[in-house]
């Protein structure tokens, strides 16, 4: 991962100009691998995370991002079918209900490398404010479909205005990392204890720099017509685990840190902080994951694109399609195919006139 940080940073750089204020959308002075896209699954609820187990068998979650009422949070796909998972109790939630055993508003979902499925709750339905005891972190068997472990949040790690949005879960070190997104953080679950800690809440690292997304020449607004700030969102794991790497959806700043320094319970925040590292300026993207072969790959919102960068440090257009419609999250395969989300964040609900979609993408490594 050293190579990613002193060769990538000169491929990284280029990419601060690759963003739609061409004519043609395209990502300039970048080789392409023109990966085709395989439709995987479709859906008329939106989405947002994926992730695909050992069997191939392929997850979503559906935050109640627009609205509080949908049809479920978490759903085995294929298709246009949907299946509900792991029943339909966990995905019946309304106001009033009882949050500890449903899911209220997951934003991500994730796969390890022992085959378990976790899901993420924020628990903060149209980013309106966490709903008590809410926000958790949950780990099921996906054969039995039976929960195995259970992480909730306090009001010291998650605040009432946090949202948590993407998780990595390192097995060998039994630790799960979570960016939060509308407070700027990690969130530090060392899953044998159970103990979270919240870390770098006060680094610029974890936040937004208030930048202006214009995606197929619309500015990204909220359903109130402001101007979203998104701080820490995407996360990825290196292979070796040694290092996750974080980005802000309305910021370019790209930076990792040392996991050994993350899960020493003991330094000082002080000493923390100085163990950020600035890896250079990206395009924003919403999502980013590493191949076991040690390549990162960034959807790239702006131009509906996925890109990546090498283990070597070279800087690839993955693929670049008007399909790819606010390229949102990312899972890896059995096959170490890429498995990619459209969202479609960006256009207005009532004007949403085609389904969100889940790509394949059989990247050479």
């Amino acid at each position: 991962m050293k190579q990613l940080l002193t060769l990538g940073l000169g491929a990284l750089l280029l990419l601060t100009g690759c963003n739609n204020d061409d004519d043609d959308n395209s990502v300039p002075s970048v080789p392409s691998l023109n990966v085709p896209l395989t439709p995987v699954a479709t859906s008329t609820v939106l989405w947002t995370g994926v992730a695909v187990t050992r069997e191939n068998r392929v997850f979503a979650n559906f935050p109640r991002m627009d609205t509080d009422t949908i049809p479920y949070s978490v759903a085995e796909v294929s298709g246009a079918q949907a299946t509900p998972f792991p029943d339909a109790t966990w995905n019946t939630w309304a106001r009033g209900v009882p949050p500890q055993n449903r899911f209220v508003c997951v934003q991500s979902v994730y796969v390890d490398a022992n085959n378990f499925l976790w899901v993420l709750d924020p628990a903060s339905p149209q980013m309106r404010g966490v709903v008590p005891g809410g926000a958790k972190l949950l780990k099921f068997d996906v054969a039995s479909r039976q929960l195995v472990q259970r992480v909730d949040f306090d009001e010291t790690v998650v605040y009432p205005t946090s949202y948590l949005n993407d998780v990595r879960i390192d097995t060998q070190n039994n630790v799960a990392y979570i960016t939060d997104s509308n407070q700027g953080a990690i969130i530090v679950v060392n899953l044998a204890t159970g103990r979270s800690r919240r870390l770098l809440g006060n680094h610029p690292s974890t936040k937004s720099e208030n930048l202006i997304l214009t995606v197929e020449g619309r500015v990204w607004r909220n359903r109130s017509g402001e101007l979203p700030s998104i701080d820490s969102d995407g996360i990825a794991l290196s292979p070796n685990r040694d290092y996750l790497y974080y980005h802000a959806l309305t910021g370019r700043g790209l930076y990792r840190i040392a996991t050994q320094y993350l899960r020493d319970e003991a330094l000082p925040a002080s000493q923390l902080s100085q163990r950020v590292e600035f890896l250079g300026n990206t395009n924003p993207p919403d999502g980013m994951i590493f191949d076991p072969a040690g390549n990162l790959y960034l959807t790239d919102v702006e131009n509906n694109a996925v890109t990546r960068i090498t283990a070597a440090g070279q800087l690839q257009l993955v693929a670049q399609d008007a399909q790819l419609k606010w390229p949102d999250s990312f899972a890896v395969g059995p096959d170490n195919a890429l498995y990619v989300t459209t969202s479609q964040l960006h256009i207005p609900r009532a004007q949403r006139t085609e389904p969100f979609r889940i790509f394949k993408l059989a990247v050479p490594q």
